[in-house]
């Protein structure tokens, strides 16, 4: 895809389920995109019609039966939570629309392995995972250099994903519970956004893990209404009652991967003052790369024979692909916001390609199967004490 598509708005159409922080950044990022947003899904019909007025969308679903039957909408953009994905991912590919699912896929391996086949029974549908820290531009501009074999051989590769909104037992989310985000919660959370990246930028997938896990609150105390996600304390200790808590609040895993290279990656959604902090650092035969969510527009370079670098988002200093994706000129930050506008740019600019031979740059179905294969070692692995096989 090239800048200059980008310049000109998409001609498609979509419809978003879900009102909360994930609606509201595919709202957005949709209309920087240049797609037009038609209508929205919320859990109930107030939180819809809210969401509305406030966000200018014409209109308020009742149903995703309503949504579906639609015929103004071209996609659908699953924000919901996580144990409704697979359920109305499936239902949007049996009425024939392209879905744009929020990680995970599904609950289970199982479940994401039903959709990756349906999908691949309607090959006129463009499906996808939004694992969008792919699309910030350096991100990109690793995969580039490590494909190019720059770095030559892979050694190891080394980092961790942490946050603190989960700090405290009295912060609550559904998130934390089983029955509505899955028995894993920080590796499947975030800790998954990092295993994609890793496996994207290098090209190799995981085989095996050997895996940590710790649930630091294993009781939590829960308001009386429902919390979203970052919104931070909002009900008074007397609002509250216990709820008992199994999902990881932390964990630590070693990777192996296909080429024989290794990798360790610590994960935490405890950690006090780690707002969002992604970090990824690989080290290869002839130098090593590192990049921060935290400093997004700086790639550090190391060598071991002469000074190390660092490299700035500068769109004309970066190869095609990585440049591609750059909005704003060197010096003009490119941050979280920015991943969902070029990730749905790579989506809809798929979507309407005549030519869909080459493997796209967002995440597939396929992709996000992967990840739920490589949580079921995770938690397998935890569970047992010991290496475990990445099934695929």
């Amino acid at each position: 895809m090239s800048t200059t598509a980008h310049k000109h708005p998409i001609p498609a159409r979509a419809a978003v389920l879900g009102t909360g922080f994930m609606g509201r950044l595919h709202v957005e990022s949709l209309r920087r995109a240049g797609v037009e947003v038609v209508g929205v899904l919320g859990s109930t019909p107030a939180k819809g019609h809210g969401f509305c007025a406030q966000w200018h969308v014409p209109r308020a679903y009742a149903s995703l039966e309503e949504v579906l039957d639609d015929e103004q909408v071209d996609a659908v953009h699953i924000g919901t939570p996580n144990h409704l994905h697979f359920e109305q991912a499936r239902a949007a590919i049996d009425a024939g629309k392209h879905v744009l699912c929020e990680k995970p896929l599904a609950m289970t391996s199982a479940e994401s392995r039903q959709l990756v086949d349906l999908a691949a029974r309607h090959p006129e549908l463009v499906c996808g995972v939004n694992y969008n820290i792919r699309f910030y531009p350096l991100c990109l501009e690793m995969r580039q250099r490590v494909a190019s074999g720059e770095l030559g051989r892979l050694f190891h590769v080394a980092g961790c994903y942490v946050q603190d909104w989960l700090h405290r037992e009295t912060d609550y989310n559904w998130r934390v519970l089983q029955d509505q985000g899955g028995e894993l919660r920080a590796v499947a959370d975030i800790g998954t956004h990092w295993l994609d990246l890793v496996a994207f930028v290098t090209g190799q997938s995981i085989t095996a893990v050997c895996a940590d896990l710790s649930t630091v609150h294993p009781q939590r105390w829960r308001p009386a209404g429902e919390v979203e996600t970052f919104a931070g304390p909002t009900a008074k200790s007397t609002d509250r009652y216990p709820v008992p808590v199994a999902t990881d609040d932390y964990a630590a895993l070693l990777l192996k991967f296909a080429d024989g290279s290794r990798g360790n990656l610590w994960v935490s959604q405890v950690t006090a003052g780690r707002k969002n902090h992604l970090q990824l650092e690989i080290a290869g035969s002839e130098h090593a790369m590192s990049w921060s969510s935290d400093s997004p527009d700086e790639l550090w370079i190391g060598h071991r024979d002469r000074p190390n670098g660092m490299l700035a988002r500068d769109p004309s200093l970066l190869t095609a692909v990585a440049g591609q994706h750059c909005s704003y000129p060197g010096g003009h930050v490119e941050g979280y916001g920015d991943s969902f506008k070029q990730c749905f740019r790579a989506f809809y600019g798929y979507l309407q390609s005549e030519d869909r031979s080459t493997p796209p740059l967002f995440a597939s179905f396929a992709d996000g199967h992967r990840e739920l294969a490589v949580c079921d070692a995770v938690l397998k692995s935890s569970q047992l004490g010991q290496w475990t096989a990445v099934q695929p």
